[in-house]
């Protein structure tokens, strides 16, 4: 246990947990779909809306100047909690699946071509599968999964032979999977991929929040993430990216804000970042998400990650006695994400029955139905882990869980 950090105190901070649900105390433990919100975010959104409510850029009064210092200030926290080289490659978007659509739809268009090939774990979210299939299909390329080891890692051998036997020009991972928890080498990954001349865009939706990121020494071209996984609003992202890249990708989007001129006889857009920004941003997202920032600084994200680690491994072992409950995955690395399957059951049951008692998980295949299709499974059964969860919080799930099992089984 990490004697610096005081779970309890943090525990206070997110006025959510404070409530009962089927009349007992509210377990949470479906982090890895959203997290809770802390009052230093909902203070910075209530504020804003209360003091600052205006259009950006544009506004020749106080009120829009107060905006506009706001929203860009949040672009300037994310480059700096990400270590960008430029505020510039900073892009707000709705979400990780916005920013990994605007990279399919604009980067993904310019390099492939006709037997080109992008290639994707096949333990990916959806939302890192569907965007490439679909340009690859316009540009009559090829979306080809990379398999996993027996314990659910990456199979780095087989991703390497891909790479030779292939035209590779994107790689898209994820940093850590959403399904199973699974840390992913990806610096590794994006050492093999550009050594064979592939880009690499980076899913971090799960992995932000449970490590430090540095773009710079990263090494990948794009880096993804959601806000609302972030301690955040929900309906906020960021996609970062290279700069040189994002000067030569096309626009997503066309409206106001993107652009530089426009006529009849025809438009040129704005530069980096704005001219992938289009309409009215989120700005009450984008300030809430460096709010976000700043309380996960304070809280420290080594203490956070000490306090989950130790947390997963006190749920492993308190789970290792039941013999009904079968963990899916064992991989090499893994962050708070348990998912597991009580044989002869239904996930579904199983979610049912632990909501009954105030704790609250997630059920069906997680928005990774190649992953559970490659493992032969209907879905699982998933608790996910945060900062502010306690050992109170494992033991009532474990309680909760051998119920249900005596109750299924």
């Amino acid at each position: 246990m990490n004697k610096h950090f005081n779970v309890d105190l943090a525990r206070a901070d997110f006025p959510l947990l404070a409530q009962e649900v089927n009349g007992q105390p509210l377990v949470y433990l479906d982090n890895a779909a959203t997290t809770q919100k802390p009052r230093a975010v909902i203070q910075a959104l209530e504020h804003y809306y209360q003091m600052d409510n205006s259009n950006v850029h544009r506004g020749a009064h106080a009120v829009a100047d107060r905006a506009t210092r706001a929203f860009e200030a949040a672009r300037s926290s994310v480059a700096r909690f990400i270590n960008a080289e430029q505020v510039e490659e900073v892009i707000w978007t709705r979400g990780t699946t916005e920013s990994i659509n605007l990279v399919a739809q604009t980067f993904g268009r310019m390099v492939l071509n006709e037997g080109d090939v992008v290639l994707v774990p096949v333990s990916e979210h959806h939302a890192n599968i569907v965007p490439w299939q679909m340009v690859a299909q316009a540009r009559g390329a090829r979306v080809i999964s990379i398999p996993l080891t027996p314990t659910c890692d990456i199979d780095l051998e087989a991703f390497d032979a891909l790479l030779t036997q292939h035209s590779v020009k994107i790689v898209a991972v994820n940093q850590v999977s959403n399904a199973l928890g699974t840390i992913n080498p990806v610096a590794d990954i994006i050492a093999r991929a550009k050594a064979a001349g592939a880009a690499v865009l980076i899913d971090g939706a799960q992995g932000v929040a449970h490590s430090s990121v540095d773009v710079q020494t990263l090494g990948a071209d794009f880096y993804v993430f959601s806000g609302h996984k972030l301690y955040g609003p929900t309906g906020i992202g960021v996609l970062w990216g290279k700069k040189d890249l994002l000067d030569a990708m096309p626009p997503y989007q066309g409206g106001g804000e993107m652009i530089e001129t426009v006529s009849f006889d025809g438009t040129t857009y704005n530069q980096v970042p704005f001219k992938f920004e289009a309409g009215t941003p989120n700005i009450a997202g984008a300030i809430g998400l460096a709010a976000a920032i700043e309380y996960l600084e304070g809280v420290g994200i080594e203490n956070a990650v000490a306090h989950e680690e130790s947390l997963m491994h006190y749920l492993l072992d308190a789970v290792a006695e039941m013999t009904h409950v079968q963990r899916v995955g064992s991989p090499k690395r893994s962050v708070g994400i348990f998912s597991f399957l009580v044989p002869g059951t239904h996930p579904s049951d199983i979610g049912m029955l632990l909501d009954q008692q105030g704790v609250a998980i997630r059920t069906g295949h997680h928005c990774t139905q190649p992953l559970m299709q490659y493992l032969n499974a209907p879905g699982t059964a998933r608790a996910s882990l945060s900062f502010y969860n306690t050992r109170n919080d494992v033991d009532a799930f474990v309680q909760a869980l051998d119920k249900a099992c005596r109750l299924l089984v």
